[in-house]
């Protein structure tokens, strides 16, 4: 299997089964003497662990992470670092009944033509849980950036047809949804109840939000900011949609609406409003990335629901198993990462975009 690897210079490799031994990820290229150890990466674990919240999966999972390598004495070595999860509570059993059937929304049936082969324990490779890998890498890609001045946040934007008006940073970690929203988040929540009871799931959306970027971050052609970060996010499982600040409002608007004009602000170039999201022409433009992931409903549902085996028979299926009647409240945090990789990643390719910056590093 080819593609289990982003990144240029800070790069990812993540390995390992939803139901097998353990999950972990390799990071390469990540600069030594940055503080960091197990409690640093563990609280970004626990906003994604299953068992958190009475809108996610039943599985109880620690998640506990152990740096296996790549760090000394608290700090960073620049040497390959190595992280693991092992396994606690994968009652493989539950899936039993799905061996030979395709669930309706799952790679099964993909997976199965691509290999002649698939693991039907909760998907193996193709499980939301290999993001457990991403979230600990994006939590050392997080600490390098906040030493740069970069902030990243994301939050649950919307729930079915609830959709957030107001962003308040504190309210994102007082309900069970990540919403920034005090009042969507009840409505929400009624929503959520509702379809519980039917033995039914509900997609949404995330927003993240990024600051402190400098300008010119990215590259004019195929290594563009947005497009870097599209490809980040829409390989995180469930993702059918990326878009950067107006996204697809911009094509209803006319130019002269769409456009952000350009002042002066603090002595410095800037612009009158966000309409761009952060990025003009594949670059930072100084201003906040605002950019939004859609997710698909969770497509285990308990209820029964129309399939075919791998002997090409029609026959009626009943998932059973553990699953989240909304994936969006912990994927906050797997945005989150995907975009703290992403965005390091471009910053440090950066540092040779101009030979000032190559003669200061070895002349100064």
């Amino acid at each position: 299997m080819s593609g289990s690897g982003f990144g240029n210079i800070f790069r990812i490799t993540t390995w390992g089964e939803s139901h097998g031994r353990a999950l972990g990820v390799v990071i390469d290229g990540c600069p030594s003497g940055l503080i960091m150890n197990e409690e640093i990466i563990q609280k970004d674990l626990d906003r994604r662990k299953p068992g958190a919240s009475k809108f996610g999966t039943k599985r109880q999972e620690g998640d506990k992470v152990e740096i296996l390598s790549g760090v000394f004495e608290g700090k960073t070595t620049g040497t390959p670092i190595s992280l693991a999860v092992f396994n606690q509570d994968q009652r493989s059993r539950d899936y039993s009944n799905i061996m030979n059937v395709y669930r309706p929304g799952h790679a099964d049936f993909c997976f199965d033509s691509k290999y002649g082969f698939r693991d039907y324990r909760g998907g193996g490779r193709s499980s939301g849980r290999e993001t457990l890998s991403r979230v600990a890498a994006g939590a050392v890609a997080r600490a390098a950036l906040k030493e740069l001045g970069v902030e990243i946040f994301a939050f649950t934007k919307s729930v079915g047809s609830i959709q957030g008006k107001t962003v308040d940073k504190d309210e994102i970690f007082n309900n069970p949804l990540c919403m920034a929203d005090k009042e969507a988040a009840v409505k929400a929540s009624e929503l959520m109840e509702e379809a519980m009871s039917d033995l039914d799931s509900v997609g949404g959306v995330v927003e993240c939000r990024i600051s402190g970027m400098p300008v010119g971050i990215g590259e004019p052609v195929f290594d563009k900011l947005d497009a870097a970060l599209s490809k980040a996010v829409m390989s995180i499982g469930a993702v059918k949609g990326v878009e950067f600040g107006e996204g697809f409002g911009a094509s209803l608007k006319k130019g002269s609406e769409n456009n952000d004009p350009f002042i002066i602000k603090d002595g410095k170039p800037a612009k009158a409003k966000n309409s761009s999201g952060g990025v003009l022409g594949g670059m930072s433009d100084g201003d906040e990335i605002i950019l939004r992931a859609a997710f698909k409903p969770t497509p285990s549902i308990s209820q029964p629901q129309m399939t075919v085996n791998r002997e090409g028979k029609e026959e009626e299926i009943v998932i059973k198993g553990r699953h989240d009647p909304i994936i969006v409240p912990r994927a906050v945090v797997v945005v989150e990462a995907m975009a703290a990789v992403t965005v390091l990643d471009l910053m440090l390719v950066n540092m040779a975009s101009k030979m000032e910056n190559v003669k200061k590093f070895y002349t100064e």
